[in-house]
């Protein structure tokens, strides 16, 4: 199995603010297996104050885990293709809003920034899924994406099928797996399960 000790890995967050608190274990998981994780923000997480958190709280939580200044710009994001490579690029949780840019090529934050430039370097990009309408119009933007190659997906399945029969979620405790499965060029398997099972 490929070890994560001394690779460089990407974080990413977009705004679904109810899954932060998911990631965070996840995140730890990453920096104990000697991984140097670099996290990376949209806008919404660093300025949005919910019932979940205050940005500010989240975005420093962030940086006491991994140890490393959040990337807040695109501008600062950019490098992680030429100059500062990763060996993985994690966006969890990936919103529908930017799940659908991200699958018709819009690089309108860090997050998608660092996506792209990852890409462009043949590297893996792992995705966490939280979105509200993953089966509804967001379904074709997510199948997009489970085509394109070096893009890899934590397994997800509906979160609650009877309240949000649209929605469906990342199983955020299988991340380190998922992303020493996308290292090895592999996708885990099952992708699609019975998330509303899980509890989390």
């Amino acid at each position: 199995m490929t070890s994560l000790k001394g690779k460089r890995i990407g974080f990413g967050l977009t705004g679904s603010h109810c899954t932060y608190d998911a990631v965070i274990r996840p995140i730890e998981q990453l920096v104990e297996a000697g991984a140097d994780v670099l996290p990376v923000a949209t806008t919404t997480v660093m300025t949005t104050d919910t019932r979940f958190g205050k940005g500010e709280d989240w975005i420093a939580k962030l940086e006491e885990i991994t140890g490393n200044k959040l990337i807040d710009s695109i501008v600062k994001a950019e490098p992680l293709g030429p100059k500062i490579p990763l060996d993985c690029m994690i966006i969890s949780p990936l919103t529908g809003n930017s799940m659908s840019k991200f699958a018709n090529a819009m690089t309108d934050s860090p997050v998608l920034m660092a996506a792209k430039a990852t890409l462009r370097n043949q590297k893996p990009v792992v995705l966490g899924i939280s979105t509200n309408d993953a089966l509804g119009l967001n379904g074709m933007n997510l199948m997009k994406l489970m085509a394109t190659k070096n893009i890899y997906f934590i397994p997800f399945g509906q979160d609650a099928p009877d309240k949000k029969p649209n929605s469906m979620v990342a199983r955020m405790s299988a991340l380190k797996d998922t992303v020493i499965a996308a290292i090895e060029g592999r996708q885990i398997q099952p992708v699609i399960i019975e998330r509303f099972l899980d509890g989390e």
